[in-house]
């Protein structure tokens, strides 16, 4: 029985917050607003980040990541999906869901004088990473750039 509360519980408390999560207002994201279009998607896109450091190349449908005690990297095959706010891609990593976010939004390493023109996050498993991004036509700008 109590199984039984607790999930009618949750569910009237995820229905509650659904209409607040879902408005344009509560998240700045219009539903019925153009799709994301300022990165192409012949455009090699590059998430990266610190502490602890790692580096997502996205090529197509094709990645590759990397981290330190994984030089050479892994290749894993993603899907492409652009919604109205940014870019998203996921695969498989070692038996782990991959799901990586690119938004738009300067961005800071916090270890470089590099300013990076997207926000990245890379959910990968139960563990949330946070970093920058660039593409092949909006690269970093600062003293560091690649």
């Amino acid at each position: 029985m109590f199984i039984h509360s607790y999930r009618v519980a949750a569910s009237l408390l995820l229905a509650a917050a659904l209409p607040a999560a879902c408005s344009p207002a509560a998240d700045g994201i219009d539903p019925a607003g153009k799709t994301f279009d300022a990165v192409a998607p012949d455009e090699v896109v590059t998430l990266t980040g610190t502490e602890p450091f790692w580096n997502l190349v996205v090529d197509g449908q094709n990645g590759v990541w990397t981290t330190p005690d994984n030089q050479p990297g892994t290749q894993i095959a993603v899907t492409r999906f652009a919604g109205n706010n940014g870019l998203s891609f996921t695969g498989m990593l070692d038996g782990k869901s991959l799901t990586a976010t690119l938004t738009p939004g300067e961005c800071s390493d916090g270890m470089s004088d590099r300013r990076f023109p997207f926000v990245a996050t890379i959910a990968l498993g139960g563990e949330t990473l946070a970093g920058c991004g660039y593409t092949t036509s909006q690269a970093p700008a600062g003293d560091d750039a690649p």
